[in-house]
């Protein structure tokens, strides 16, 4: 017991994550909630940012106050208002963040000649805006403290394309061009800025019209099989850590070889 005591703290030392708040959005579920839960094992205290349900975010905030401190927020992301609303509650009970974690999004399976320039919107301004509306938030803080590290979730799409969603696609494509842009700002106040790409995840998002789809997708993905939410939860805080200080303005695929460039 003593030894497994032993090696978790010098493990947790090494990741350099032990008591750094932490801000994901779109955490209640699926990818986000991966992410908030893996980043409190690892010491971190954690807000919950949530839009619609918040059964499940009390679910998650309950299940990180197992390892340290967490909150939910309720906010829209693509609202400036509602973004000002969190970052004040988000300094009242943290002071700020080190960590913030971009995650929030939705899709929408249609045609471009289908989409109305509602539906446009409606992505662009969650996916794409509100990716750029917590950074402005967030990022004078972290200027003022000279450390942060912002970690963008875009998507495999932003590099192939897609054949039913181009609005989403689109929006994934231009958080990879902010992630670049931010790291290019913001280096000189160590703070670094980086991407995820994930390929397919198993959460309730991915939806196959059939099993014969299903496998036709996995055969498309060089290691045979769906990815798992804690997969892009592990690629996140390697990013956050300190093991990741000398990388910034990058993307890190994580699909399995689903995509190779």
């Amino acid at each position: 017991m003593g030894q497994s005591l032993k090696f978790r703290s010098e493990y947790l030392f090494m990741f350099g994550l032990e008591g750094k708040t932490a801000l994901v959005t779109g955490a209640s579920r699926g990818i986000g909630r991966a992410i908030a839960l893996e980043l409190a094992k690892n010491g971190c205290n954690v807000v919950i940012n949530y839009l619609k349900n918040e059964e499940k975010a009390r679910e998650v905030e309950k299940e990180i106050k197992k390892y340290g401190k967490a909150m939910i927020i309720k906010a829209d992301v693509s609202r400036q208002e509602d973004v000002e609303i969190m970052r004040k509650e988000v300094i009242k009970n943290f002071r700020g963040v080190d960590i913030l974690v971009n995650n929030a999004g939705i899709h929408q399976h249609l045609k471009s000649w289908e989409l109305s320039i509602e539906d446009w919107e409606r992505i662009i301004n969650v996916n794409l805006t509100g990716t750029f509306l917590c950074c402005s938030a967030f990022i004078p803080f972290m200027k003022k403290k000279r450390y942060g590290r912002i970690i963008n979730i875009s998507s495999v799409v932003a590099h192939t394309g897609t054949d039913h969603e181009c609005h989403y696609a689109s929006s994934k494509a231009g958080i990879i061009g902010l992630t670049k842009s931010l790291a290019l700002e913001l280096a000189p106040y160590n703070i670094t800025v980086n991407a995820i790409a994930p390929g397919f995840i198993e959460t309730d998002m991915l939806k196959f019209e059939s099993e014969k789809e299903r496998k036709r997708v996995e055969k498309k993905i060089l290691l045979g099989r769906i990815g798992k939410p804690e997969e892009i939860a592990y690629a996140t805080c390697f990013l956050a850590s300190n093991m990741a200080d000398y990388i910034t303005g990058e993307t890190l695929n994580v699909n399995g070889g689903l995509y190779i460039h």
